[in-house]
């Protein structure tokens, strides 16, 4: 099975997805493709870390695991974001 190319294997047998972000959205929702990279609509304002804070919290719910273990790979002030989850890449939904 060959994976999307907004997945990746990450380490410890987690997860690597790329996001490219859309913060101050309506609502919070995955928008399909952006790129190479997932869509993700995230109604929070990108002030003091509000919408990084609410990305982590979204993919938490969308992947059934505690916003806890999530990290912030790369993006941290950017639209393009990478975020590891503790999820194989083979168990994470499809993202359309």
């Amino acid at each position: 099975m060959s994976l999307p190319a907004w997945l990746a294997a990450g380490a410890g047998g987690g997860s690597e997805i790329t996001l490219h972000v859309q913060p101050g959205a309506s609502k919070s929702e995955l928008a399909g493709l952006h790129g190479d990279a997932l869509k993700l609509r995230i109604s929070a304002r990108p002030v003091e870390g509000a919408a990084n804070a609410a990305v982590l919290e979204f993919l938490a719910g969308w992947l059934a695991v505690p916003r806890r273990d999530l990290k912030l790979l790369r993006g941290d002030k950017s639209r393009r974001k990478t975020v590891w989850v503790p999820v194989p890449p083979d168990q994470v939904p499809s993202g359309s």
